[in-house]
């Protein structure tokens, strides 16, 4: 049986994205895009050998990559060429004499789906070549001179994708064919096929908007929204079996663990056999907002544990108010426990988490959105955590941090604040909990997690 391998594209420079360095070395949601890449085919179980084609200056960077992450799955770092061809024939050369299905892909197309790569080696089975592609929405002009020559009918155009699939006899022969072309030009994979083996049918597999690639500025914009979007999807508002399972013997610290959301936190740690480390202004006399109560608490656990996987800082406080009528007073405790609180625990976090390559979990607000009245310290805390979660996700390389932006949420606060409320337009504090604890397993990092009720 034919072995199926994964060439990854990663010989580009990023010219047009106006990058110091190839837009596959960009870090999004806490990983460098070329990672995320990598990790869609080496969790797929059909992959069976990863190759990744690089500019030859890029060598080191991908070869670093791949001693951080260790992954099994790739076997090969090959040098690419100054066109895309010349990549994809480095592939082609490097596996020629064996039986194998080469499967092509963008490095710069990290969310592609594990959907899209089944459906490709499944239709090898019949076809010797296989694309991807998207229905077009817009409609398609042909211009000359700032005049339109042509309109296709939009209803047969289509937006190609990667990954291309081939038999490597097949790609193997097309390129042979067409490197005995002066005029030879190609721009992808199938094109070749397409224009020097006429007779090979290519099949068309269904793409999805979210395999988009990464070409300009503004598409790293795109792309961050793209995974906190999958992100949500991930996030669940029950408690999953491989985190029940995770948690044993895990040791957790929570700030703010004394009622509501920190509560349940600890509740559902403890009762699925973590080791839980509860810290608030009221059960053990811990200010977040004093940096030598961190410091002490973290140092307190270590010692006993001997070790620090996750944490997380629910802590924080609500003044529903105008900012004119606030006294100083006031407005310096609501910024020094919802914003330098959450930097002091992530500050110091640091270091024990590192350790284990651990988790840190802060909490955001859907007010981070927009500024609101009467609320004008709480949102643009919230919104600063948000930054806060962004940034570090890029500064750290083995620690995750995500942040909770839960819904209304039936916790003593806003009950302080609103009053009573009708029950059911609000989340239960223990739904808030088990998404948050799915998060802390989860394999992204600076991503914003909507808990919708």
């Amino acid at each position: 049986m034919s072995r199926t391998i994964a060439i990854i594209l990663a010989g580009g420079k990023g010219i047009r994205l106006g990058a110091k360095h190839p837009k596959q070395f960009i870090k999004i949601a806490g990983k460098k895009v070329i990672e995320h890449t990598i990790e869609v085919f080496e969790e797929h179980p059909e992959i069976d050998e990863i190759a990744i084609v690089t500019n030859p200056d890029y060598i080191r960077d991908t070869e670093k990559i791949l001693v951080d992450n260790l992954y099994p799955k790739v076997k090969k770092v090959l040098a690419g060429g100054a066109e895309r061809y010349d990549s994809s024939l480095a592939a082609i050369n490097a596996y020629e004499g064996e039986d194998v299905n080469l499967i092509f892909h963008d490095a710069v197309r990290p969310l592609v789906s594990r959907r899209i790569v089944s459906d490709c080696i499944e239709a090898l089975k019949t076809y010797n070549a296989v694309d991807v592609a998207v229905k077009t929405t817009d409609t398609i002009i042909e211009v000359k001179d700032s005049l339109i020559q042509n309109i296709p009918d939009r209803s047969r155009l289509n937006n190609g994708q990667t990954p291309q699939a081939f038999k490597i006899e097949t790609i193997k022969n097309a390129y042979e064919i067409a490197l005995k072309d002066p005029n030879f030009k190609a721009t992808d994979d199938c094109g070749v096929v397409k224009t020097y083996l006429p007779q090979e049918d290519i099949y068309v597999v269904e793409g999805e908007g979210y395999n988009m690639k990464l070409t300009y500025k503004e598409d790293i914009f795109l792309l961050d929204k793209l995974f906190q979007l999958r992100s949500i999807a991930d996030s669940k508002a029950e408690l999953t079996d491989s985190s029940k399972i995770g948690l044993k013997d895990k040791v957790i610290v929570v700030f703010g663990g004394s009622y509501g959301i920190g509560k349940d936190i600890d509740d559902l740690g403890t009762q699925n056999g973590a080791r839980v480390h509860s810290f608030s202004r009221s059960t053990t006399n811990t200010d977040v907002s004093n940096i030598e109560d961190i410091r002490n608490a973290f140092s307190k656990v270590y010692q006993e544990e001997g070790k620090i996987d996750f944490v997380v800082n629910t802590a924080g406080i609500l003044d529903k108010q105008a900012l004119h009528n606030m006294a100083l007073e006031d407005i310096q405790k609501s910024v020094n426990v919802n914003y330098l609180g959450s930097i002091y625990v992530a500050k110091e976090a640091f270091q024990y988490l590192n350790k284990t390559q651990g988790s840190l979990l802060l909490f955001t607000s859907s007010s981070y959105t927009r500024g609101r009245s009467l609320y004008s310290l709480y949102s643009s805390s919230k919104a600063a955590i948000v930054n806060l979660t962004q940034a570090l996700s890029e500064e750290w390389d083995h620690v995750k941090i995500n942040c909770i932006n839960p819904e209304r949420t039936k916790t003593p606060m806003r009950v302080k604040n609103f009053g009573q409320e009708p029950d059911h337009t609000l989340l239960k504090s223990e739904q808030v909990a088990n998404a948050a604890i799915n998060t802390l397993f989860s394999s992204f990092s600076g991503q914003v997690i909507d808990v919708k009720n």
